[in-house]
């Protein structure tokens, strides 16, 4: 069994292994002509199932085969143009070939014996972001597993620096369009069931400043303690960015922790023509990326940035065996002082290799160009009297519904919705996400593959609207 081990003896055996799966996948990704299969889970249980993981094959090509068979013909394809559902991005060649070498070296980013220069390499990747963010000298971060990570650790220093004792008096403000992950943090963090005020949003789906102004004030007043605003740069179901100059105003004004949730909006530190949209962020205590959203990485590769490198502390324990406190004065750079993780994967190497090979301003393109699809999707949508689109998208989100002419019954047009969503997954011809708004069904398109055009996003629209009047018309038939 040795001979499955990585070393100087199998060097040779690693590379063939290597380079059969690396072809097995190119030849896959040239042949996917739809984002999926349609396979259904009754379908695929039987045969995951029957797999005796007690009987190994003893054969790398015969594992592939199999690998074929029960992951690799059905798996749903982020890289394809009408994959348009979730935050999912196709990935950048340099980024792959990272984590290819990260996987083989295998360095965990914990410690500075277990790493060298992986260490220096996130560190550095650190610097670049907190300046492009513009959050001064004194700031620092650490990568995460991704955004919800990322909004746990930043919310878990402001409940640090609220400096209470009393958890049930702390409160955190964000939009009711929000990620989730603020209340889970919440709770997490032991805060009660009540601890997350929601901010209303106005038509464009942006935080209202003058309501997060009332909430901040009545918070005072009744004797409660304002732990931290969560503003969203790119929110998960609209793109919609909050007003941040004016958050950040009134988080200084009422001396609370002021987080940015950029997880989706941190392409735009990279755009060529939008990076203004992101004015306001450079005053936050902390901030949120997701690399592998907009940055087009690999999962995972995400990050939580801070203004003020002293505020870590909150998130750092010395164990003699680790990290002892006397490396702090030897100047030895441990990651694992600011993580909320110990064993971490170097997935900075995966951002490193893309900077190295594409640059920013590749990444920006990238970004710019799926935020200018948005629009022209925006446009189609505009114009077709089938759809009602909720917002014009400031990213690359549009949310939208299929409306029936004959049909005005809400319910009945929520089930529309709901089946044509179905039965195009089921198809595998498209890939489309679903939400609500205003307590009704509607379908969504997260552009996020620079490949994908104006025409994929027309030819999915006549998909759903046929999907959705055949249900409508299967529907009378049987009322009739």
């Amino acid at each position: 069994m040795r001979s499955h081990l990585l070393n100087d003896l199998t060097a040779e055996h690693y590379r063939r292994s290597v380079t059969e799966g690396v072809e097995r996948v190119a030849a896959k990704l040239a042949a996917t002509d739809r984002p999926f299969t349609g396979i259904t889970v009754d379908a695929l249980v039987p045969r995951i199932e029957g797999i005796d993981l007690d009987r190994p094959l003893h054969d790398t090509s015969a594992a592939l085969d199999e690998l074929e068979e029960l992951y690799l013909r059905d798996a749903i394809y982020f890289h394809h143009p009408r994959y348009l559902a979730h935050l999912n991005c196709p990935v950048v060649i340099p980024a792959v070939l990272g984590e290819a070498v990260l996987s083989a070296v295998n360095s965990s980013l914990d410690t500075w014996d277990q790493s060298a220069g992986g260490t220096l390499i996130e560190r550095r990747l650190i610097d670049w972001t907190t300046g492009r963010l513009g959050l001064g000298p004194a700031a620092d971060g650490v990568f995460t597993s991704g955004g919800t990570q990322s909004n746990l650790q930043a919310l878990l220093l402001a409940r640090e620096e609220a400096k209470t004792d009393d958890l049930g008096r702390l409160r955190i403000f964000t939009s009711e369009v929000s990620h989730f992950s603020v209340k889970k943090s919440a709770k997490l963090l032991g805060l009660g069931p009540d601890a997350v005020v929601s901010v209303p949003v106005g038509p464009d789906r942006r935080m209202r400043t003058v309501a997060l102004a009332r909430e901040l004030d009545r918070c005072v007043q009744d004797g409660l303690v304002p732990m931290a605003v969560v503003a969203t740069a790119g929110s998960t179901d609209f793109g919609s960015i909050d007003p941040l100059p004016e958050i950040a105003e009134l988080s200084a004004r009422s001396g609370v922790w002021m987080h940015v949730d950029a997880a989706y909006g941190c392409g735009l530190l990279a755009s060529l023509k939008h990076r203004d949209r992101l004015a306001g962020i450079e005053r936050a205590d902390s901030v949120t990326v997701d690399y592998h959203k907009s940055f087009f990485q690999p999962v995972s590769s995400s990050a939580v940035l801070v203004g003020d490198a002293a505020t870590l502390r909150h998130a750092t324990y010395h164990a003699e065996y680790l990290n002892p406190r006397r490396m702090v004065q030897e100047r030895i750079p441990n990651q694992v002082d600011k993580s909320l993780q110990t064993t971490r994967r170097f997935d900075a190497l995966k951002l490193w290799l893309t900077l190295r090979t594409m640059g920013a301003d590749g990444i920006g393109q990238l970004f710019d160009e799926v935020c200018e699809l948005a629009q022209e999707g925006w446009k189609l949508l505009a114009v077709d009297p089938r759809f009602d689109v909720v917002v014009r998208p400031e990213l690359s989100t549009l949310v939208f519904r299929y409306i029936p002419t004959a049909v005005t019954d809400p319910a009945e047009i929520d089930r529309a919705n709901l089946y044509a969503r179905k039965a195009l997954f089921a198809s595998g011809d498209a890939v489309v996400a679903g939400t609500k708004v205003g307590g009704r069904h509607y379908l969504k398109f997260t552009l996020l593959n620079p490949e994908t055009t104006a025409d994929d996003i027309s030819a999915v629209l006549h998909l759903i609207a046929g999907h959705a009047e055949q249900y409508l018309g299967e529907s009378l038939d049987r009322a009739c």
